[in-house]
Formats: structure tokens, sequence, C-alpha cells
């Protein structure tokens, strides 16, 4: 059996999934399989599939017609083979390291899962900005204000916690992975950031703001499992959040009414923890109200870290 199953859900990818896939056969590692599963596409998404599963024996696909990338997450960690569950979108890129570094990492330490950081990108190889690692430990306070994993590409985890946890919420379209890491964290798992770079995350500017509507209607449900865990919500973890949605408009390009909202929601909420650190409360709150009379590369350069 494989060490690692990778689950790359897919719909209409046809763009971006060769070189997804491409760079999972560049791992170091070959111990994989990868489970791809079509969610009803109708572009040439299905063809490809096949095309790659009759190419290499490690690559499966399997149909689950629209319903969506969390229950096509959870089929695939139904059928995996891997003790270690890895999750790539078709649209982002591993570094050719990362299962090395999750071998490492798993070997060594006794966690149920591990995340790196991330690389923002529109062009392939410049990254427009980094994930940074939290300084505490994953905790339910600390993901109620932003969610340091960033992406589901970015996430492993072992199996036998995975199916423990339930998996993914299939009824939540914004937000299932940060409400999927309180039920883990709230219940008791560890899960460990390390400094590596595991992912560079494809970004698009479509469709902002219908994304942050969606996103704020889905904090709901990620605030009541919280809830459930005995955690409530407070002033200073809305600041954050609103920092974090900021600084997503911000490094889409969205130096308009959306990212200006947002900054002055977070510090009404909270001056003190939308403002620090300083490393990203202060370029976000410059950014948003000022971005209108800076250069656009001033403004990108302040996300480049």
């Amino acid at each position: 059996m494989p060490e690692f199953t990778i689950i790359m859900p897919c719909f209409n990818a046809a763009k971006t999934l060769n070189e997804s896939i491409g760079s999972l056969l560049s791992q170091t590692i070959r111990d994989w399989e990868l489970i791809c599963i079509d969610d009803g596409s109708t572009d040439e998404t299905a063809k490809l599939l096949k095309g790659w599963e009759a190419a290499d024996p490690r690559i499966k696909m399997l149909r689950n017609d629209g319903k969506g990338p969390s229950s096509a997450r959870n089929m695939g960690a139904h059928y995996a083979a891997g003790d270690i569950l890895c999750f790539c979108d078709a649209d982002d890129l591993w570094v050719p390291k990362k299962l090395e570094y999750l071998h490492r990492e798993f070997k060594v330490k006794r966690v149920d899962g591990i995340f790196g950081r991330v690389a923002f990108f529109r062009k392939r190889g410049k990254a427009d900005a980094h994930s940074r690692m939290p300084n505490a430990r994953l905790s339910v306070p600390l993901l109620m204000g932003e969610n340091p994993v960033c992406t589901t590409s970015n996430i492993s985890i072992r199996r036998k916690t995975f199916l423990l946890s339930g998996g993914f919420d299939v009824d939540m379209v914004h937000n299932e992975d940060l409400e999927w890491l309180i039920r883990l964290v709230g219940s008791g798992a560890t899960l460990n950031g390390v400094a590596d770079l595991h992912v560079w995350y494809r970004t698009s500017p479509q469709g902002l703001s219908s994304d942050l509507t969606a996103m704020s209607q889905s904090r709901q449900k990620v605030l009541a499992t919280a809830r459930s865990f005995g955690f409530q919500p407070d002033r200073r973890a809305e600041a954050i959040y609103m920092r974090y949605l900021a600084r997503r408009a911000l490094r889409l390009g969205h130096y308009g009414s959306s990212a200006m909202y947002l900054t002055f929601s977070g510090l009404r909420q909270s001056p003190r923890a939308f403002l620090f650190p300083l490393r990203s409360g202060l370029p976000t709150a410059i950014c948003a109200i000022c971005a209108p009379l800076l250069p656009k590369s001033l403004c990108r350069s302040l996300f480049s870290r």
C-alpha cells in the first residue's frame, strides 16, 4: 500500500489540470496514489483524467457528479489506500519535495496532521505573497480569527484521524476547510505547521464580491462549530477575520470599496487586534485606505511576505 493518498477534486479544470498533476509527478518521493474525482465537468477534464489514468497506474479517476468539492474529498478518503491523506486542488501546484518533507515530519513527530507555507501566485514561478506560520499552536480561538493553513491543498492528515472527524461538511461552499479544522482541533487532534514551502496557490480575482458575501454567511457555521466546543466569538477574533478578508481582497488586486469596508469594520471591532502584529495590520490598513493614491507595484510589495 502507498504511504500517501493524494485527493484531487476536479471540475472544469482542463486549463490547469495537467500542470497540477505534473507537479505531483515531480515529487522526489514516489510512494503515492492519486485519486481524481470529476464532479461532472463539461470541458475536457474527464478526457484528460482518463489519459492520466491509462498512463500511470498510481492515478485513479472517480466520478461524483454535481456534489461539490467537499463531497469529492470525502469520497476520495473513503477509497484511499494510503495511511496519510493529502489534498491538492486541480489548479494548485506542489513543490517537488512536499512529500519528502511530510515523510520526514510524520516519521519523527507524533502528530495527526501537518501543513506548510503557501506561495500565492498568478504567474508561475512568481509569488505575489507568502503565508506565515502562526506563533502559537493551532487552537480553536486562533482559528476563529484566521486560517494559517490557507487552503486544503496545504493540509495532510492521517487517514484514521480524517475518518474519525467525519470529513468535510458537504453543505458548505466556503470556509468548509476552516470549519473542519476547528472540529479537528476541538476534538484533540494535533496539527503542526512547518516552515517549508509546500504549495503554490493559484489566485483568481473572479467573483470576489460574491465570495466575500458567501464567506461571511458560512462564517456563522464556523462560529457555531466553535461554540459547540465552548468557545465564544469576541471582538478580537472578528477584527482578525476582517483583516484576513481585507488582505485577501488586496492580494487579488481589489483596491476599492471591498478592502476599505473590511478594514474599517475590523478597526471598529478592535483596533489593536486588527493592527497587531504591525507587519500584518499596518500594511493592510495603509493599502486599503490609500491604495487609490499608491502605485499598484507598491501595494503588491507590501504583501510579498
